[in-house]
């Protein structure tokens, strides 16, 4: 399960892991994000907030997983990643061989930290940037 907030204003995705996550997820994620992306051309950044990573359901919400990520991660500025999960502070380096996005980890009491980072690019991230 996937719980989401899309921070219009800032062009912020908050991202919030509460279970394994399911295909539907990432449906439901595509149908908030993708019409912001249409008319901003990007998401200035997403946060994933995670105290670990649940894994997924079935082989069906991995695959849909894959295809949320391929289609979008030229079109998001810079991610952060927000855990004290051990296995999630290594997330980023391996995330950089997969997105074009920069991203960074950040331990739970730098939240704030987190969002101040993503909000420092002037405007969303847009497919032509």
């Amino acid at each position: 399960m996937l719980e989401h907030e899309l921070r219009r204003d800032e062009g912020i995705l908050i991202i919030r892991p509460l279970g394994p996550l399911q295909a539907a997820d990432f449906t439901s994620l595509a149908a908030i994000v993708d019409p912001y992306i249409e008319v901003h051309g990007g998401l200035r950044g997403i946060i994933i907030e995670a105290s670990s990573f649940p894994g997924w359901d079935s082989f069906a919400a991995l695959i849909s997983h894959i295809r949320f990520v391929r289609d979008h991660h030229r079109l998001i500025g810079k991610i952060a990643a927000v855990s004290d999960s051990a296995v999630l502070t290594i997330a980023p380096q391996l995330a950089r061989h997969f997105v074009k996005a920069e991203v960074r980890h950040f331990s739970v009491n730098d939240r704030q930290a987190a969002l101040a980072w993503l909000c420092e690019s002037s405007a969303p991230k847009t497919s032509s940037g």
